[in-house]
């Protein structure tokens, strides 16, 4: 059974999951859907073509309009507004709505902004008075307006072997909580003539490259990678800038400030990772173990997860 509080209203037709509570002045629809051990708090809206997890907490002031889909264990903080239409007009109603979806674990600040046709994904945590315009990507944080990443949950403070002086001779190799993640800092010569930095294949970088690409005219607000590979190693340089980069197993994720030409980061193969907060003059260099295969990508996370869960 769940509770409804006498001055809520439950359309018939509503499903409203086991232990679930509904607090007054909400209005559920006919056709929505709220899972099992949910909070549904006061003067909460919802329409007909949503769908809540079990374990979602809805605050205080929100409206669920057609399309939205919330996952698990979702937090959606007081007067947080969702959209659904991108281009609205008064009496014209789109055929389709555009669909959102917030993956499970995520949270929501309070009175942010969601417009329509996006996904927030696992575990996000979207900060108040946000305004989210694109997708994000898992386990990240976003604020502002336009919200843009400013770090990742759980990731820990960025590695601080890259505030490490630079060295005229050896390598430093230092690893990191993500598996098999490490952060090389090569040697750095300095004269008059200028400044030079070397490291060699197959020993100071742990591989013999097949390929490498470059990345620079990167704007500030976007994020590149989110992918991981089957098999490919890279190792990356930012030769000029600064980039962060996050790298995840499944399990740890840890950023990384790549921010002088003598400091690489070694990603293996089934890491999942990102690269974020370029700055304007940023040029990331990669060395790849292999040749471009698309089929050696692996692109969504929760993919990712489970090929780590099943190797």
């Amino acid at each position: 059974m769940h509770f409804l509080h006498p001055m809520a209203l439950v359309e018939a037709g509503a499903i409203i999951g086991a232990r679930s509570r509904i607090w007054a002045f909400t209005h559920i629809l006919s056709g929505a859907v709220v899972g099992e051990d949910c909070n549904i708090c006061d003067h909460v809206f919802i329409e007909n073509d949503v769908i809540v997890g079990d374990r979602v907490t809805v605050k205080c002031g929100v409206q669920l309009w057609d399309g939205v889909r919330l996952e698990q264990d979702v937090f959606i903080g007081p007067n947080v507004t969702f959209t659904n239409d991108a281009f609205p007009r008064s009496r014209q109603r789109p055929v389709t709505f555009l669909r959102t979806i917030v993956q499970a674990g995520a949270s929501i600040g309070a009175n942010a902004t969601i417009l329509p046709g996006i996904t927030i994904g696992t575990g996000v945590m979207v900060g108040a008075g946000a305004v989210v315009t694109k997708s994000v990507p898992a386990h990240a944080i976003v604020m502002g307006n336009p919200a843009r990443i400013t770090g990742y949950v759980d990731a820990g403070p960025l590695a601080e072997q890259v505030n490490a002086k630079p060295q005229a001779t050896g390598v430093q190799v230092t690893r990191s909580k993500v598996q098999g993640v490490t952060l090389h800092s090569l040697p750095r010569h300095m004269d008059m003539r200028g400044e030079l930095s070397v490291g060699n294949f197959n020993g100071d970088i742990p591989f013999i490259p097949q390929r490498y690409f470059l990345v620079f005219n990167v704007p500030s607000k976007e994020v590149r990678g989110q992918h991981a590979h089957h098999q490919c190693h890279q190792f990356l340089v930012c030769t000029r800038g600064s980039v962060r980069v996050l790298a995840d197993d499944g399990k740890r994720r840890e950023e990384f400030s790549l921010e002088r030409p003598e400091i690489g980061l070694y990603l293996p193969p089934l890491i999942w990772g990102e690269q974020f907060s370029y700055s304007h003059d940023a040029a990331l260099l990669v060395f790849a173990s292999h040749m471009y295969d698309a089929a050696d990508y692996i692109r969504d996370y929760q993919s990712f997860r489970k090929v780590k869960l099943e190797g």
